[in-house]
């Protein structure tokens, strides 16, 4: 069998197209069970509607729910984005009930030790307090 470039580059293709299928199909169903505001009843259509004529469904839920499809996505990345800003804050400590971070509360033990507030003692019991919370 004889196989040219164009064979290659024309395989190529519809493999592309075979996989773009595949992820917009998976896309949609992610997001018809992700929807909060379709019931059970609707979502089992859906799923029943992109088994059987798939490209006919994936099309249609596409042109008629792809705005409020690009609002979950919109609203998800904002919640992620606002989780991962939290996180930071609280590792990086300014976040919560407004208390210093272990490195400046042991800082400040030290600052505290050298002016002869407190004694070595204390020091390392403030020290050990920062480390542990």
């Amino acid at each position: 069998m004889n196989n040219s470039f164009w064979d290659f580059l024309i395989w190529l293709f519809w493999f592309y197209v075979l996989i773009a299928c595949i992820w917009i199909f998976i896309t949609v169903i992610i997001d018809i069970f992700k929807d909060h505001t379709l019931n059970g009843w609707a979502k089992a259509l859906w799923v029943i509607f992109l088994v059987f004529l798939p490209f006919l469904a994936a099309f249609i839920y596409l042109i008629a729910r792809g705005n409020s499809m690009a609002q979950r996505r919109m609203e998800e990345a904002q919640q992620v984005q606002a989780q991962n800003a939290d996180y930071i804050r609280t590792v990086a400590g300014t976040g919560g009930g407004g208390g210093a971070s272990s490195a400046s509360e042991i800082e400040t033990a030290k600052r505290l030790l050298d002016s002869g507030a407190i004694n070595q003692a204390e020091y390392e019991q403030l020290k050990a307090k920062a480390i542990a919370g």
